[in-house]
């Protein structure tokens, strides 16, 4: 440290040396030589790493959210979370990093994906990738054999991402689930409904949700030739089908998974099927998937789903997709996924799909991983894709141009004439007491016009003016901000006012 002060004390006399023979006019070759002389020094000090530029942003694949975007995501949340309570649901929490053999082997080839800790005291551990596996281990620890739950968190995914399709490192999940043992099909109906109720109820466009069975795949892979120890790493390509052509997944089957062509040929012929509870029926009479016995199973429990999906008036939101693999090793029966819809540029034509925004199924064994005698927790849930769907629900509003509240301010406490900070501070006081959503401006002497220019900024529908007059009367100017109509309440009367105008719940039991 010492040795470059002294470098840097040598710099900079050189540097005035330089900049005095300037002045003095001196030759040319003079200067050139005793510039060398301050370049050579400079050279031996080399770069100072305390001042390098530092470049102020956030993480790749993570973001800041402003006042406005928050104030959409939690009408969203708010909209999903009504939705979870409505259904029953109790609320967990649980670390954001687990042990790392916690989620080792659990996700297939997105295991990559997971963010690893440096070892912490003798622990390795790693940031979640989902909310299931926590969920899993939680049941696992607890002995718990049955429960509804929603969990609002945070993951992380070491992903390439593309931020403006909504796909980031470190985003929210919102997922529901069902632990517990019950009759065929009762809970995964109830899941694909919650799904169809979130999506219809934000009204992010038109949707399909896609539904299949880890059972009819295991099936037809077996009938189509797969080998077993290849069973996981073809569904792997398969469930890419929603993002390439079929050629194109032929081709990783074959070219990079060692995959026979008639075998790949084969599989096709099943995965580019899709239909309703009539093509589960043509599936039930197909001479080989018929006597292979665990897709005969998927296949009456998808035929028993369609009739709980048609008591719940969503049928013709599900569609039977043999090309849904959903790659996460945990899953043992049904599957799902929800996709936006685009509109078809002809008349005529199949609608598109243009990204999942919501995804889950059926999980029985994982539990069973994490329990010591392997205890098993039948499980089904789903998952509502929330950054992809606020990622929509901000394009829309952009393109509306459409003003959002970010504060929840229900009056502003005025003055009319100076001198009255006071008397603002004592009156806003008593509407926080009352419950009542309340700002002032942190001046003295505030202009009136200013104040009440704040108010339409902020989209706060009322102001409460309070003037020498008023002091007098013992009233309270309430001014409506949009109509600009006033009147005189009584103070004792203006906690009251206030709620039933902007349509608070004039008491709390």
């Amino acid at each position: 440290m010492a040795e470059r002060a002294a470098l840097e004390e040598l710099v900079k006399l050189q540097g005035e040396r330089v900049r005095g023979l300037k002045q003095q006019k001196a030759s040319a070759e003079l200067i050139e030589e005793e510039v060398a002389k301050l370049l050579k020094l400079k050279a031996q000090l080399g770069p100072d790493e305390s001042k390098q530029k530092f470049v102020l942003k956030t993480p790749k694949g993570t973001r800041d959210y402003s006042p406005r975007q928050m104030a959409v995501r939690e009408k969203v949340f708010d909209v999903i979370i009504r939705c979870f309570k409505r259904h029953g649901a109790e609320v967990i929490d649980t670390p954001v990093f687990e042990l790392k053999e916690t989620l080792t082997g659990k996700y297939g080839e997105d295991s990559k994906l997971i963010y690893d800790l440096k070892d912490q005291g003798g622990e390795l551990l790693s940031l979640r990738y989902d909310l299931t596996v926590p969920f899993a281990r939680y049941l696992a620890m607890n002995k718990l054999n049955n429960i509804k739950r929603y969990h609002i968190a945070k993951v992380y995914r070491r992903d390439n991402p593309a931020m403006t399709r909504g796909r980031y490192r470190e985003f929210y999940q919102c997922d529901f689930d069902i632990a517990g043992n019950f009759d065929p099909m009762i809970p995964d109906a109830e899941c694909l409904k919650i799904m169809c109720e979130i999506l219809s109820s934000l009204q992010i466009g038109d949707f399909l949700v896609k539904v299949n069975d880890r059972r009819i795949l295991d099936g037809m892979f077996a009938i189509c030739g797969v080998p077993d120890s290849k069973f996981r790493t073809i569904c792997s390509s398969v469930d890419k089908l929603d993002k390439m052509s079929w050629e194109e997944v032929k081709n990783e089957m074959v070219g990079e998974k060692g995959l026979a062509p008639e075998v790949a040929d084969r599989i096709g012929d099943y995965v580019q099927q899709h239909g309703g509870v009539s093509l589960v029926e043509q599936l039930l009479q197909d001479p080989k998937l018929s006597q292979n016995k665990q897709a005969l199973e998927g296949l009456r429990d998808l035929k028993l789903l369609f009739e709980y999906l048609a008591l719940f008036g969503i049928d013709d939101k599900i569609s039977f997709d043999l090309s849904l693999a959903r790659g996460l090793d945990y899953y043992t029966g049904v599957i799902y996924e929800a996709v936006l819809l685009q509109t078809p540029a002809q008349a005529g034509e199949e609608p598109l799909g243009v990204g999942s925004v919501a995804a889950g199924g059926r999980y029985d064994g994982l539990v069973g991983m994490f329990d010591p005698k392997g205890r098993k927790v039948p499980c089904v849930g789903l998952s509502i894709g929330v950054e992809r769907i606020f990622s929509i629900v901000e394009q829309r509003l952009e393109v509306l141009e459409e003003k959002v509240r970010t504060t929840e301010t229900q009056v502003l406490v005025a003055s009319a004439q100076k001198k009255l900070l006071e008397e603002r501070l004592k009156l806003v006081s008593e509407l926080w007491d009352a419950g009542i959503k309340a700002e002032l401006l942190y001046k003295k002497n505030p202009k009136l016009l200013n104040q009440l220019q704040y108010c339409e900024e902020a989209g706060i529908p009322l102001v409460a003016i309070i003037g020498e007059q008023e002091l007098k009367d013992g009233v309270i100017k309430l001014r409506s901000v949009t109509s600009r109509e006033e009147v005189d309440v009584r103070r004792g009367d203006l906690v009251e006012e206030i709620k039933r105008r902007t349509g608070q719940p004039l008491c709390i039991c």
